[in-house]
């Protein structure tokens, strides 16, 4: 090649500059804003769309719908207002058409804002990603802001409690790790007497849905609940948010004690339940978690396969699993815990006979005697409830 040739082939000074602010924006991360209520109809999507509104308005900002759901709702509709809609992308599945959020047509629009309702939704097979959290994490890696919603029982560590108060098993979830990504969490707050009033009034569902939907999830009690679960987790953002100004200050005086959270896991039984309540423990006290496994003995196929879902889960909630050799399980629990500086132990109830413990003796019962100065949590071994949908 000519040196003429290759000298005009090189970017020019005002290119480079191009590329570097190009750069720039591909490495500055969006920031998420998150709607959190504790029912549909509590008024998330209403309140989402009307800072949607008010960013264009009021400070000019380039602000596009990527997905809304509006359930027919025409408060919620008439939020829409005149602000831009990105068509969804249709994906065919078993001969039906479906409509999902098109990220790729978000990305190369490069919107300052975008709206995504729904951040649990599970994407229709045949998407790029399998959840919707996925496809927002694209766009915020894109520089993109979103405002999205959710429910608090969509949370994944609080499957179980969910459970206990609805009696419904919440299949969408999302791991609690991607909304502490968020820069705000936002609570959408209404007294359930005021929800169960929109409720009858047909504001939420039709009128032919609302008496099954007050008999089922729509329980008076099941919402306070639902409600009092959602107000914590706020705070708990709320708290998450002065230890992050304490870090960009430079405090380093401790506001308060620094705790180590160990749950304990075994192949005998699954310990999912275990995990997520062991993940809320640590959340509340601002503690590190570690999931601990005492390989005592050779593990057959069923109990392999539980502990792979027990790695799964933990893998989800963003728990580091500790696998350690010993012969005595509670021996070897209690030199680790010792070690790392634990400072509360989750263990599960024991399901084997007062016979066979008063033969073989008691894991627990020999743990709590090996770590007087450490609380030590023996969760239930609570029955399945009945395995509806929500």
């Amino acid at each position: 090649m000519p040196i003429d040739d290759a000298a005009d082939r090189r970017p020019k000074p005002e290119e480079l500059l191009a590329r570097i602010k190009q750069d720039e924006r591909k490495t500055k991360r969006g920031r998420m804003k998150v709607f959190m209520g504790f029912a549909a109809g509590v008024g998330k999507t209403y309140a989402m769309l009307n800072e949607a509104n008010r960013r264009v308005t009021e400070r000019g900002q380039d602000v596009v719908v990527g997905y809304v759901e509006t359930h027919g709702r025409k408060d919620t509709t008439a939020q829409l207002g005149n602000l831009e809609v990105i068509p969804r992308k249709q994906i065919e599945y078993r001969g039906t058409v479906f409509e999902e959020l098109d990220t790729q047509a978000v990305i190369e629009r490069k919107p300052k804002c975008v709206v995504i309702d729904e951040i649990a939704h599970t994407n229709v097979p045949g998407s790029k990603n399998d959840k919707r959290y996925k496809d927002i994490l694209e766009v915020l890696d894109a520089g993109i802001n979103v405002l999205t919603t959710m429910n608090v029982q969509h949370l994944e560590s609080l499957n179980d409690s969910v459970m206990q108060i609805t009696g419904i098993k919440v299949r969408e979830t999302v791991p609690d790790w991607v909304i502490t990504k968020a820069d705000e969490v936002v609570n959408i707050d209404i007294t359930p007497r005021a929800l169960i009033n929109r409720l009858e009034r047909g504001d939420i569902y039709s009128h032919e849905k609302v008496p099954q939907a007050l008999a089922n999830f729509f329980r008076e009690g099941n919402l306070s609940a639902l409600r009092e679960l959602a107000l914590r987790e706020t705070a708990s953002e709320v708290d998450r948010s002065v230890q992050f100004y304490r870090h960009e200050q430079g405090i380093t005086e401790p506001w308060q004690t620094q705790e180590r959270v160990m749950i304990c896991i075994s192949p005998c039984q699954p310990s999912d339940r275990l995990l997520r309540r062991g993940w809320r423990v640590a959340q509340r006290l601002h503690a590190d978690v570690v999931g601990v496994y005492v390989a005592s003995s050779k593990v057959n196929a069923k109990q392999q396969k539980i502990l792979d879902g027990d790695y799964s889960l933990a893998t989800q909630l963003n728990i580091p699993v500790e696998r350690i050799e010993g012969t005595d399980v509670a021996k070897s629990l209690a030199e680790y815990a010792s070690q790392q500086q634990v400072t509360e132990i989750v263990i599960g109830h024991s399901r084997r006979s007062k016979l066979d413990q008063l033969i073989k003796g008691s894991t627990i019962n020999k743990l709590v005697s090996l770590v007087p100065g450490i609380d030590v949590l023996v969760i239930a071994d609570v029955p399945v409830a009945h395995n509806a949908s929500q």
